[in-house]
């Protein structure tokens, strides 16, 4: 007779089985068995990279020189208004981000104006004797007065009372104006690539906001024209990357025709990507494009004096 004893007749001291739990996220800490972490992201593989693999992140996530940045440059260069209309129709994922775009080209161009020197100035004539004396009497002019001035040798000039605040800043420009005439060129040409980079970050959301003022309205003839700031601010950026692009060509071709040229296509390009993303007939892009230069130029006349306050006062 066969005797068939119970399942639950185990010997206690035998575990029971369990199954093998997911490894966890370093990071976070929840369960993580796929290659990334589903709740914060971070790869599950830690293994120290080698350096290349180091070198091809940092040039991925930072620079995105990859097919993405190739696909981005050519289209921003050739196709006016496309990047914009692509962003707002959700199609984002084939170029680099706006924002990104405008951040790599800004630093590339005043690094290449760093690399590629001081251009050079050309004195049309020599001072003569009667522009000499002018400026020794513009000079002795200011010594009797309080306030600033810059002289045409770009020697900078603050008369203040003894004891001012300002005496910190009076010394700094004496500094400077011991410089020779070319090391005094040489500073400010030096803080303006200095500070440049900061002066576009400046500019940007001031031409968003322009844009926004000159489209305001509800726009019934055109409902898909951008209205937020935002959408603003999306085609500042890719306009202000294809000038920062068109800058960097300017300074590598040397052929005045193709630098003419270069020209003439940024400012139909300009136009033309106004006419793509907000629509409307050719004498209303033209007029709010004029309008829009025109305070852009102050705009930007007012960053320039800035930043050559910057490279005196900072050095």
């Amino acid at each position: 007779m066969i005797e068939i004893r119970a399942l639950t007749d185990v010997p206690s001291n035998i575990p029971p089985q369990q199954e093998s739990a997911a490894p966890a996220c370093r990071n976070c800490g929840a369960p993580a068995p796929g290659t990334y972490c589903a709740n914060c992201g971070q790869e599950t593989s830690l293994a120290l990279p080698t350096v290349r693999a180091m070198l091809r992140e940092a040039a991925g996530r930072y620079v995105a020189l990859d097919g993405r940045m190739w696909r981005t440059l050519v289209t921003l260069l050739f196709r006016p208004g496309f990047l914009t209309r692509e962003y707002f129709a959700g199609r984002r994922r084939r170029y680099i981000r706006p924002a990104r775009l405008f951040l790599v080209l800004s630093i590339a161009l005043f690094a290449l104006l760093r690399f590629a020197g001081e251009p050079a100035i050309v004195v049309d004539r020599d001072l003569t004797q009667a522009d000499l004396d002018e400026i020794a009497r513009d000079a002795e002019e200011a010594k009797s007065k309080t306030g600033f001035s810059i002289g045409p040798d770009l020697r900078w000039r603050l008369n203040v009372d003894a004891g001012s605040w300002l005496d910190p800043l009076r010394r700094r420009i004496e500094q400077f104006n011991q410089l020779s005439r070319t090391g005094r060129r040489e500073q400010i040409y030096a803080g303006m690539l200095r500070y440049g980079p900061y002066a576009a970050f400046v500019l940007l959301p001031l031409f968003a906001l322009l844009l926004k003022l000159l489209y305001l309205g509800r726009g019934r003839r055109h409902p898909l024209r951008p209205r937020r700031y935002a959408a603003h601010l999306v085609f500042g950026a890719h306009s202000h990357a294809f000038i920062f692009l068109t800058a960097m060509l300017f300074v590598f071709v040397t052929s005045e025709p193709l630098r003419s040229a270069l020209v003439l296509w940024a400012i139909a390009y300009l136009l033309w990507s106004m006419k793509i993303v907000y629509g409307g007939r050719w004498p209303g892009v033209i007029a709010r494009a004029l309008a829009a230069l025109l305070v852009y130029v102050v705009f930007f006349a007012a960053v320039v004096v800035g930043l050559v306050a910057a490279a005196v006062l900072l050095g």
